[in-house]
């Protein structure tokens, strides 16, 4: 695959796409639930359908099949970890999108970049913070504790649903921290990462949702609830993840990163669109440092003349 060093039109108008329906997915987490699907459950089957749908393709592709994707043993120990990190990851997201809006849900699963420098600084010596990268932690940690200030004024349902997203975001960070530490998972391919974390964590998301007591009673799912869980599973958890794939191998990954800051502000405008939820100027102004700090921790560092 042809390697390009700038984002082309194409890239852009990829990425902004595949912002968008980031976006409106926790839009439709919520839909879902006040249709009668359980949150768990659909994360659950969410991962369920997803894995399939990538195992086919991964089929489909040839190329040492499954067995290729996946890499040797001691990636898939490592790969057993993600699955556990990425299950606990959308029990905690999926509970707290069902108590909060989703336009905040969406800001606080999206503060990922910012546990994810933090624990590079700390973990991976080849990855410290420079000066105006600890300035940009120190301006999207104020976003986030300026949101967090702002979601009391709205009770306790909010703050926690706002608490459970931010941990669903900490633990996303963790997954990609552990795949930058390992070198066995360096050398899986994207489509091999992918599925451990939606194959692994399927059958622990299952297990979390009868826990939950979710399975205690029969379903009453509308066609609605089922239509924003193939959304969910076939749209974003396969083909935009694909999708993503397909562009860190072909751009660089700084500059994508940058546009991944567009998600948030998809999400708070599908939130306040499709479900009238309230863009409060707390919310906003707690949008606005969050991004403009994230975007200061991924600047490239300047080139070595």
């Amino acid at each position: 695959m042809r390697r390009h060093e700038r984002l082309d039109l194409l890239a852009i108008a990829v990425l902004a796409f595949l912002c968008a329906l980031w976006g409106v997915q926790q839009v439709t987490v919520k839909v879902a639930v006040a249709q009668g699907l359980p949150p768990v459950l659909q994360a659950a089957l969410r991962s369920a359908g997803a894995s399939v749908l990538c195992a086919l393709w991964i089929g489909a592709r040839g190329g040492g099949g499954l067995r290729g994707a996946f890499g040797d043993l001691a990636a898939a120990r490592a790969g057993l970890l993600l699955a556990v990190l990425f299950a606990a990851e959308f029990v905690a997201i999926y509970l707290g999108v069902r108590i909060t809006s989703a336009s905040r849900a969406v800001l606080f699963i999206y503060t990922a970049p910012f546990f994810t420098a933090l624990g590079a600084h700390v973990f991976l010596p080849a990855e410290r913070l420079r000066a105006v990268q600890a300035a940009g932690l120190a301006v999207a940690f104020a976003g986030v504790v300026a949101t967090f200030a702002e979601g009391l004024l709205h009770g306790g349902g909010h703050l926690t649903g706002d608490a459970l997203c931010a941990l669903g975001g900490a633990l996303w960070a963790s997954t990609i921290l552990i795949i930058k530490a390992s070198p066995s998972l360096r050398r899986t391919t994207s489509a091999g990462l992918l599925l451990y974390q939606l194959a692994g964590s399927a059958p622990l998301l299952l297990a979390a949702s009868w826990a939950l007591g979710e399975m205690a009673a029969p379903l009453h799912a509308s066609l609605l609830a089922w239509t924003c869980l193939f959304y969910q599973t076939a749209i974003v958890a396969f083909a935009s993840y694909l999708a993503w794939f397909w562009l860190l191998m072909a751009y660089p990954a700084t500059r994508l990163s940058g546009f991944t800051f567009l998600t948030p502000m998809f999400g708070i405008l599908a939130g306040g669109l499709l479900l009238g939820e309230t863009l409060s100027a707390g919310l906003l102004v707690g949008l606005a440092a969050i991004i403009a700090g994230l975007r200061m921790i991924n600047r490239p560092a300047p080139a070595v003349a």
